[in-house]
């Protein structure tokens, strides 16, 4: 247990360089290569590209990716990419688990080969896919990346058969680039670049690893955080690095707060003392004759009645270049919230003023959290659409994102969500909890805040995601010709169970309603009495049950649902 734990009353270490996924801060970038990685996962095979400089936190986002993989989805991790083409092929085998047979002719590398294109087939026949993660692979040899390119020819008539992650450093890029390389290089499907923190994001980023390991409340004061972008240029590692020595010294000093000068001298410590720059030295030059000639002044005042010689202290200061100090030791009026980050939305801008009205937000700040605590999920570590949609399957609703072409859409949905707005020069993302004719409240970590429809319609991109309740046994949108093409299958039960629901919805809405005998089948009869509740509610009536008319159904027979629309 480390020694500075108990005084700041933690329960594990904060900033730890092991790469554990648990302590993953999910930036805008992060989130952009787990969409990179899941976009080349669902492709036919061939290989994705991650890379980042050194520090930047390839492989805990790997190792995070790899721990939500889906269960059909076989994993071989190699970490150690300075081996041979014999042994990364053994160790492809070990991975997976696949037997090389012995006594025969073959070459070793021609036995592995056979063998994982066999287990690699049996797989495909179970509905498996298969993704080798190669670590460090900047370091890989041409002979081993040549051997990788042929192990992506494995296939069947019409799919591929393995996904292969290549994670490296930047020269990995240059490496792919070569003309001898030409035919891997094109077979990359998705590539990303991970950067570093920037400076918006790095408190949120302090604070999260905080907060996983326990903390109640801030341990650095706010000045730390323009110290530590300045020291680390916002890479992780280096931010751990220094933010864990600055603990170590405030526990030995007696400190409950980290403070900017303490930050400072771990860093000095951790990374080296910063060197003067030239500039620099020439501004110390200047300031030290000011001062001498200050001095001199005092002493012997009468001299300086006299005109001016060659030697013109003005003048010197006046062509020396000076350089901005950074001012480290600015009083705050309190330090940074110790609270999860609102992962999805991107830092605002402080030139940017939308909004006419302004509350302290009564609900989490983080949209995803938000927009499930609307319905009832209590939730507080949902950082990406992919977990929203996870953590609301378990809860019978389903994710929706969609794009529309105005607000007007939006209405007719009804359901609160998140939307993207243009801030000047990014996206952020909104929690949107009511919409009426003169404007719309919206929530982001700043509070709840109200803007008016004018503006809400010209900043808004159109994208919107929320969450809906869909019945039980429904899976996709349902018509006469589906149904009948389920019948003969299982997912005709769920046809049935859905049916069933639907025609006690009509009834509850008019007792009067004809009784459609269907035997829980999804009929013409049926449909065409779908079609006439969807003439009636102003919806497309083309007789689908599909998700508009069962969001309509749920609001009119009395499901508790959150709703967009403010009452008149």
């Amino acid at each position: 247990m480390s020694i500075y734990l108990q005084h700041f009353a933690l329960k594990r270490e904060p900033f730890s360089i092991v790469p554990d996924p648990g302590f993953l801060y999910p930036s805008i970038f992060h989130r952009q290569a787990v969409a990179h990685l899941k976009y080349g996962l669902d492709r036919e095979g061939g290989f994705i590209l991650l890379t980042g400089e050194v520090g930047t936190g390839k492989t805990t986002l790997t190792r995070t990716v790899i721990k939500r993989i889906p269960p059909h989805i076989r994993v071989a991790y190699i970490l150690n990419s300075k081996l041979n083409v014999t042994d990364v092929l053994a160790s492809i085998c070990d991975e997976l688990s696949i037997e090389v047979p012995s006594g025969d002719e073959r070459s070793f590398s021609k036995k592995c080969i056979d063998a994982l294109n066999q287990n690699l087939l049996a797989s495909h026949a179970d509905g498996k896919k298969t993704l080798i993660v190669i670590e460090e692979a900047q370091n890989l040899s041409p002979e081993v990346l040549e051997t990788l390119r042929l192990l992506s020819n494995l296939e069947t008539s019409t799919h591929k058969l393995l996904h292969i992650l290549l994670v490296g450093q930047p020269e990995l890029v240059d490496i792919l680039a070569r003309r001898e390389l030409r035919q891997l290089n094109q077979r990359v499907v998705s590539r990303f670049h991970l950067s570093p923190l920037d400076k918006n994001d790095l408190a949120n980023y302090v604070n999260h690893r905080l907060h996983r390991a326990g903390a109640q409340r801030p341990l650095f004061d706010a000045a730390c955080m323009t110290a530590l972008y300045r020291l680390t240029g916002g890479v992780p590692r280096l931010i751990n690095l220094v933010c864990h020595q600055s603990l170590v010294a405030a526990y030995s000093l007696g400190l409950p707060v980290v403070s900017a000068k303490l930050v400072k001298q771990a860093a000095a410590e951790i990374l080296g003392e910063e060197k003067p720059s030239p500039q620099r030295y020439w501004l110390l030059a200047a300031l030290l004759i000011v001062l001498l000639t200050a001095g001199a002044f005092v002493l012997w005042p009468d001299r300086f009645n006299q005109q001016p010689t060659a030697l013109d202290v003005g003048s010197i200061g006046a062509d020396m270049p000076i350089e901005e100090p950074i001012d480290a030791t600015v009083a705050v009026n309190s330090a940074p919230a110790l609270s999860e980050p609102a992962d999805a939305v991107e830092p605002a801008s402080s030139q940017t003023e939308p909004h006419t009205e302004t509350t302290v937000a009564t609900t989490p700040s983080n949209p995803f959290i938000g927009l499930m605590a609307l319905w009832g999920i209590p939730s507080d570590d949902v950082y990406s659409e992919e977990e929203l949609a996870s953590v609301a399957a378990g809860h019978n609703l389903r994710a929706e994102k969609t794009t529309l072409p105005n607000l007007d859409e939006l209405e007719k949905i009804d359901r609160p969500g998140i939307v993207w707005l243009q801030e000047n020069d990014h996206i952020k993302a909104y929690l949107i909890t009511s919409l009426s004719a003169a404007g719309a409240k919206l929530q982001d970590r700043s509070g709840i805040t109200r803007v008016d429809r004018e503006s809400l319609a010209q900043r808004w991109t159109g994208r919107y995601l929320y969450l809906w309740e869909a019945p039980l046994g429904y899976s996709e949108p349902l018509s006469v010709a589906s149904a009948m093409a389920a019948a003969a299958g299982s997912a005709d039960s769920e046809n049935q169970q859905l049916v069933e629901w639907l025609l006690a919805q009509f009834a509850l809405l008019d007792p009067n309603t004809d009784v459609i005998i269907s035997g829980g089948r999804y009929t013409a009869a049926v449909a065409q009495q779908v079609q006439r509740f969807q003439q009636q509610q102003g919806l497309v009536a083309d007789g689908i049950l599909g998700r508009e008319t069962l969001m309509r159904l749920n609001q009119l027979t009395g499901v508790v649902t959150p709703t967009l629309k403010e009452a008149p």
